[in-house]
């Protein structure tokens, strides 16, 4: 591998952590020795990088840095463009064109034009069934979710039991045929999940819930025995 090549990949590297990253740990991902990372690191300095950090507390790439032009190897593009067709089938209205749209920007960010390659890429998700009604609430919920506001729903749970909730809303899974809401019920004074099939009225509400959603998150996650990578 070329010097230039393994100085986009160490800030590949940098780019998918949001913590520091020890010289140890970016040497055995590239291959090379820690004395070549400490010299990578001086250059990436030098070339005016916004890198932060020092030998023995690890490496972060500032937030904000764009590099271009865009490269993407064939694994990469197979893993955009699959995971923007599974968006465009399971995600709501607004979310689908959001995937498509963002995949045209990448096509057409780097210095081929990818448009071709992308149409050619033969890895498809299903269609399993058409899109559900109750995909009215899904954004809604995005919404919430990313403005921390509290939603008013009206929820019927299993047993067909229809009840008033106000929920902190901070998580949202999208599985086959479902979608499952993680949200702090003030009702039950607990985290709950919600099936938002089951959500028969939304409302979100201008007032922001107390808590920060990274401590509602943090809790849910110790709650369920998540790891924070999952």
């Amino acid at each position: 591998m070329s010097r230039t090549g393994r100085l986009f990949q160490l800030m590949d590297a940098m780019r998918g952590s949001r913590r520091p990253v020890t010289a140890a740990a970016l040497a055995e991902k590239l291959g090379v020795s820690e004395r070549t990372i400490y010299r990578d690191m001086q250059t990436l300095a030098e070339l005016g990088a916004p890198v932060e950090g020092s030998a023995g507390l690890g490496y972060l790439l500032r937030s904000g840095f764009f590099l271009p032009p865009l490269m993407f190897d064939a694994d990469e593009l197979e893993a955009l463009v699959l995971g923007a067709r599974w968006v465009r089938r399971q995600g709501d209205s607004t979310l689908a064109q959001a995937a498509a749209n963002a995949l045209g920007k990448i096509a057409t960010a780097t210095p081929k034009d990818l448009r071709d390659d992308m149409a050619d890429t033969s890895l498809w998700v299903p269609l399993v069934r058409d899109t559900p009604e109750y995909d009215e609430f899904v954004r809604p919920a995005r919404e919430a979710i990313r403005r921390q506001h509290k939603m008013r729903i009206h929820y019927s749970d299993e047993s067909g039991s229809s009840s008033e909730r106000t929920v902190w809303p901070f998580a949202l899974a999208f599985y086959d045929g479902r979608r499952l809401l993680a949200a702090w019920c003030e009702m039950r004074k607990a985290n709950r999940h919600f099936r938002i099939d089951r959500i028969e009225h939304a409302e979100a509400l201008a007032e922001r819930y107390p808590k920060p959603r990274h401590e509602l998150l943090k809790l849910w996650r110790e709650e369920n025995a998540i790891n924070e990578d999952s």
